[in-house]
């Protein structure tokens, strides 16, 4: 049987807590295995039991309640009654997932109507706020985001925002940070994709610029 040093799981749902169970039983330990962010639930976790302590997640987000908008979440929408959902999933990563499309989607509109004035925005011109939008360490902060997201700022050529990522482990009951948000390594990986397009596109008779989003990598706002 193959003793890999490391594994990658790229997995989501039940298939997750399915193979941190199997590779319980047959020895691979879980603090050797890392997974993105569709495999960083919390449910799934659970799901998993004592099979999945020490399993490692790399998400483009922080896990949990303690930044000051989730906290102001709790305070003026669920003690009131209002939330949606159970409170117990507040700061889950599902939960934040969700939070997060709302926050980016928002900053974009923002973002397009600070250029094109405060009306109603086309398609194009919202697309636009998305393909131009910043997010600084100081916008942050004022969102009451610090620490939950990376600076980051996307473009028409980069959708990811330079894809940093932070490491984190569960521990039976919740994430730990392991690290500081860490960039990927552009250099290594846009030369390849750059070849797949390339290759992609002599292949199918199309555009380089279509072949590249056919196998780009997946972009940073879900």
């Amino acid at each position: 049987m193959a003793q890999p040093d490391w594994v990658i799981l790229r997995s989501t749902g039940v298939m997750t807590s399915t193979a941190l169970k199997e590779a319980a039983q047959v020895g691979v330990p879980r603090d050797k295995m890392v997974g993105p962010h569709p495999t960083c639930t919390e449910q799934d976790m659970i799901a998993a039991g004592e099979a999945a302590i020490g399993f490692i997640c790399a998400s483009w987000y922080s896990m949990g309640t303690h930044f000051p908008r989730i906290q102001e979440m709790l305070t003026y929408v669920y003690a009131q009654g209002k939330g949606v959902g159970p409170e117990r999933e507040v700061g889950m990563a599902p939960w934040l997932l969700g939070v997060l499309r709302s926050v980016l989607t928002a900053e974009a509109l923002r973002t397009a109507m600070h250029h094109f004035g405060n009306q109603p925005l086309t398609g194009a011109q919202v697309q636009w706020g998305f393909e131009h939008l910043t997010l600084t360490a100081a916008s942050l902060k004022e969102l009451g985001a610090e620490g939950l997201l990376s600076p980051f700022s996307l473009s028409c050529r980069d959708h990811e925002g330079g894809g940093g990522v932070k490491f984190q482990q569960w521990d039976g009951t919740q994430w730990t940070v392991l690290t500081d948000w860490i960039a990927t390594d552009q250099a290594l990986v846009r030369p390849l994709v750059e070849a797949a397009a390339a290759k992609y596109a002599q292949e199918k008779g199309i555009t380089p610029r279509a072949a590249h989003r056919r196998v780009a990598p997946a972009p940073r706002s879900p």
